[in-house]
């Protein structure tokens, strides 16, 4: 059984308490069992709203781990030496504004070839 919010259990207890004090002024019971059965009407009517709060929804289920699978590299290829040679990169600079200043592409490092 899940555990109370507590918005469950902020209604419920003011449901109670307030129930409680409504209908003990107005019976205007004196006696042990009128005051008895008022208190048991109110825990009642309290786990009542308490059950019928509207509980929060579930988080959603994480997706599945993407899973790598490693891929072999031919033997005859080999490994660059440094980074730029390795991913090619270009830099531009777009102007959404005309006032904007020009800016002109970096050119890019490549490898020279196989």
């Amino acid at each position: 059984m899940p555990r109370p919010t507590v918005a469950q259990l902020t209604y419920g207890s003011a449901t109670v308490i307030c129930s409680a004090l409504a209908m003990l002024l107005l019976s205007q019971a004196s006696s042990v069992p009128g005051v008895a059965v008022i208190t048991f009407a109110a825990l009642g009517l309290g786990l009542l709203v308490a059950w019928t709060v509207p509980l929060p929804k579930p988080a959603p289920e994480p997706a599945e781990a993407l899973t790598t699978t490693a891929v072999p590299v031919p033997a005859a290829v080999s490994a660059p030496s440094s980074f730029e040679e390795r991913i090619p990169v270009q830099r531009t600079v777009l102007a959404t504004d005309s006032t904007a200043p020009q800016h002109t592409p970096l050119p890019v490092r490549e490898p020279a070839g196989p």
